[in-house]
């Protein structure tokens, strides 16, 4: 593989994604803590936005294996361009690393859908209330 450094140009906007999915989830975990002191509301909520939680975790984890892929098919690249073998492998990789990360951006897309229900609820419900 000649271009061996490509899988190695993504892993910055990856580590963006992480950053910004992981501020998502410390403004989610108060959030949930905040709900769940709060004895006037709604327990649905909470179970919605715990499942945000777990929405924002499988996102996590998949932009993580995404970069570990990344990072694998450019080593096995470099090593592939020193020693003059085979490649293939380092490209299966590199494909298993995007398809993590489109799987990883696919629960973001969710997560992001369901917060926008999520908080007209929380609205109706307040001023309902009143």
């Amino acid at each position: 593989m000649d271009n061996w450094y490509i899988p190695i140009t993504i892993i910055p906007g990856i580590g963006l994604l992480i950053l910004s999915t992981s501020n998502l989830m410390v403004t989610l975990s108060t959030e949930i803590n905040t709900l769940i002191h709060n004895t006037d509301e709604n327990d649905v909520i909470i179970n919605r936005k715990l499942i945000q939680l777990k929405l924002l975790n499988r996102a996590m984890v998949l932009f993580y294996i995404a970069i570990s892929c990344l990072v694998t098919a450019a080593l096995i690249g470099g090593i592939s361009l020193k020693l003059a073998i085979e490649t293939t492998l380092a490209l299966y990789v590199i494909i298993l690393g995007i398809i993590m990360l489109l799987f990883g951006l696919f629960w973001l897309i969710k997560y992001s859908y369901r917060a926008v229900s999520i908080r007209q609820d929380q609205f109706k419900i307040k001023f309902n209330k009143k």
